[in-house]
């Protein structure tokens, strides 16, 4: 046979060396994909990415303006379906680049897009990092260029879908190629939202300023650069409370400025942040309309049911849990019981806000919110501002907090309604055996002696809480003021130690009537809520969902409610009484007289009044002193009578309900004078305190106790065990529990204004 004929029969040749190092795959290894086609699937991604990119270069056109300019009105409606307001006029005048100070130019570009100049239109880079941020969690970014936001502003909308930034995309890139960068930063500045229903940077310099945009100083355009990024929330006449935040911002733009070269290091330290004109309201939103609409507007962006500038677009029909006639009955209560007291002949009677909300405890809905006289008057919203002390109205969550967590005296004895505490004014309060350096007065430096936390809570006495507060342990009272509704982040709240017993913090009426709400409600809390119902084009929104959640037990939420009804029976709160319902609330008043508080409520109805001393043109805090001819505003005063005027008018018609309350052990109210010396604490003691879970009992009824303990020292009055033999000296080590006060709301708001 020829080597050809054995070829071709190919009994006896030997393998190619193609076959020889490339044996057939078997088992698992056949299911991979070769390298030939990852890298044919590769070039096929790649030519489909190009294709669509191209494709959608030609397709998408750049379009005419949207209708940002004609922009749809939101209407809201009472809970009976009445409309309540309307917003979305447009306050919007265009201005050329050129009448645009260069250094508000570039405030802007350091605030939003540093590299706008020299950049393409989009940044892929910044769009991943945004999307990856707000995938995992870091908040929403946009990764937007100013090109980009530019178009969304004018061509485009506010929704945030995949077909709309799909579309922002290709028009961005277009529109860099045929129009100039002067031109797309002149459009950006004239049609963005600088907040105080301003659009476009010279709206903005009026409403802020009253000034035109070409007199602004390197300062103010550094200010309305930084509200770009929230523009609600950095309004510091409407949000003080966001000061530190605020100021962040104003400096971070200011900094960028130096660090692109724009702003010499010299003149950057020289500035200071500028003073505001006073706020005006829409005159469609006069009167409570504003508030209303204002507290409704936070709710819907800070739940993110929707954001900022999706809502500000329009279109929505927002029906709130705000019950008309309610909302009516507490502006007639701040009226006829409050701003009809007032004289135009004493300068302290300008200096009186006021502000209240009103929950269902049930149900959790605000049925109504008092702001203040007069949106158009008053900008900054009584009821949702934090940057005010609450006072005594702090007192209770102690309380709850020591039933909750079973806490003790320092000589282990169970904090209940009869414990016996000392109630000397200025007196030390000691923690494990050693002075803290906290020796707080008492209201008109009043020595009690000793006091049951029943009596020692009708006379808010200072001297009883500072140390119960101690005993408890401040984080622990933090952490059940928190879950009782406070928000975390409340000025003050984390910072104050011994003092924070005492009302230091600064939540707000709002967030106070949560907490109160919550004592109603027997310990469970329901988040608040301002809206029942959002739709558009007759579609509904979901609306956030309110998980009901234990924030103390029962027995803690009960027996504070029963020491509570002792302060509307016989304590500082008994004009609540005029509401003609079986009540519990506590009377507050801040450090020098600056605001006043009622907090308190039916079984059926939680309301929180305040009544705050501001300055109308300065905005600093002032002390009420003299107002309406009084020589001191107190809780007890125009706060309960409003509650109780407002309350009364709220549950005309309805039954009335009276507690039901299942007390801790140790707490049912008791037929004798007193508790005895045994049941009593001794503020030297050394013992270190023990824990134990709160008790409870069957349902005890619902009045307050009317008589305390066991027998009486001679004299009729509770007596304090003999002081132990170690009692520490003054030469004891010193914990420190400093009062810690809120900010120093004064010395900024004299600088920035406000209403």
């Amino acid at each position: 046979m020829s080597d050809d004929d054995a070829r071709h029969d190919g009994t006896d040749s030997e393998p190619d060396e193609e076959t020889a190092v490339r044996p057939r795959r078997t088992g698992w290894r056949r299911l991979l994909p070769t390298w030939r086609m990852v890298l044919g699937a590769a070039v096929l991604f790649l030519l489909l990415i190009v294709g669509g990119l191209t494709a959608g270069y030609l397709l998408v056109d750049i379009p005419p303006a949207n209708s940002a300019a004609k922009a749809q009105s939101n209407v809201y409606l009472y809970s009976d379906g009445t409309e309540l307001a309307r917003d979305g006029d447009v306050n919007r005048e265009n201005v050329p680049l050129g009448q645009v100070p260069r250094t508000a130019q570039r405030a802007v570009l350091a605030a939003e897009d540093r590299d706008f100049y020299s950049e393409s239109a989009i940044d892929p880079a910044a769009m991943l990092r945004a999307a990856w941020n707000t995938v995992t969690g870091k908040g929403k970014q946009s990764g937007s260029t100013i090109t980009q936001q530019y178009v969304k502003n004018y061509y485009l909308g506010q929704e945030q879908t995949l077909t709309r930034k799909a579309k922002e995309f290709f028009i961005a890139i277009k529109l860099d190629r045929e129009v100039s960068k002067d031109e797309i930063l002149q459009g950006y500045l004239n049609t963005s939202y600088y907040g105080r229903n301003a659009y476009g940077i010279q709206a903005a310099a009026q409403a802020y300023y009253g000034k035109n945009v070409d007199a602004l100083t390197t300062a103010e355009g550094a200010y309305l650069a930084a509200l770009l990024n929230a523009p609600s929330a950095y309004d510091i006449t409407a949000h003080p409370e966001n000061r530190p935040r605020i100021l962040a911002r104003w400096n971070y733009v200011l900094d960028g400025m130096v660090k692109q070269k724009w702003l010499g290091r010299a003149e950057r330290a020289g500035l200071a942040f500028p003073a505001l004109t006073k706020a005006r309201a829409s005159a469609g939103l006069s009167g409570q309309r504003g508030y209303l609409v204002e507290a409704v507007r936070d709710y819907l962006t800070d739940h993110d049911v929707l954001d900022e500038d999706t809502l500000r677009a329009g279109g929505y029909r927002i029906t709130t849990t705000i019950d008309r006639k309610r909302q009516n009955a507490f502006v007639k209560a701040v009226r006829t019981q409050l701003m009809d007291q007032l004289s135009d002949g004493r300068e302290v009677d300008g200096y009186v806000r006021a502000g209240g909300a009103s929950i269902d405890p049930a149900t959790g809905k605000v049925v109504a919110l008092y702001g203040g006289i007069d949106y158009a008057k008053q900008y900054v919203n009584s009821a949702t501002r934090r940057d005010y002390q609450v006072g005594s109205t702090f007192k209770p969550l102690v309380f709850a907090s020591a039933v909750q967590n079973g806490s003790v005296t320092q000589n282990g004895t169970p904090i209940t309604p009869h414990t016996v505490y000392d109630g000397t004014d200025k007196r030390m309060t000691v923690s494990h055996g050693r002075p803290t350096g906290f020796a707080p007065g008492n209201e008109d430096d009043r020595s009690y002696g000793p006091i049951t936390v029943t009596e020692a809570t009708d006379k808010s006495v200072n001297a009883v809480y500072a140390q119960m507060g101690i005993d408890v342990g401040p984080d622990t009272v933090r952490k059940t003021a928190v879950a009782l509704g406070i928000p975390a982040r409340t000025p003050s709240l984390a910072s104050s130690q011994g003092a924070i017993s005492l009302g230091t913090a600064t939540p707000s009426v709002l967030d106070m009537t949560q907490v109160y709400a919550t004592l109603a409600h027997h310990g469970r809390q329901l988040p608040y809520t301002l809206v029942d119902r959002v739709a558009k084009d007759g579609e509904a929104l979901d609306l956030p969902e309110r998980e009901e959640t234990t924030a103390v037990e029962r027995a803690a939420a009960d027996t504070t409610t029963q020491i509570l009804r002792s302060v509307v029976d016989g304590g500082t709160g008994t004009a609540a009484q005029g509401a003609g319902r079986p009540a519990a609330g506590k009377t507050g008043t801040a450090e020098n007289d600056k605001a006043a508080w009622f907090a308190g409520y039916t079984p059926d109805l939680a309301t929180v009044v305040a009544v705050l001393g501001q300055h109308p043109e300065t905005a600093v805090q002032e002390p009420l002193y003299g107002a309406a001819g009084r020589d001191r505003l107190n809780g007890g005063d125009f706060p309960a009578q409003i509650w109780a005027d407002y309350t009364a008018a709220a549950l005309t018609g309805r039954p009335a309900h009276d507690f039901d309350l299942r007390l801790q052990d140790g707490a049912e109210p008791s037929l004798s004078a007193s508790p005895s010396a045994d049941d009593s604490e001794s503020a030297s003691a050394s013992a270190p305190p023990s824990t134990g879970p709160s008790g409870s009992a069957d349902p005890t009824g619902t009045g307050a106790p009317t008589g305390t303990g066991a027998p009486t020292g001679p004299t009729g009055a509770p007596t304090l065990p003999p002081m132990p033999t170690d009692v520490p000296t003054t030469e004891a080590p010193i914990e420190e529990f400093p009062t810690v006060g809120p900010p120093d709301v004064d010395d900024y708001a004299q600088r920035w204004g406000g209403g």
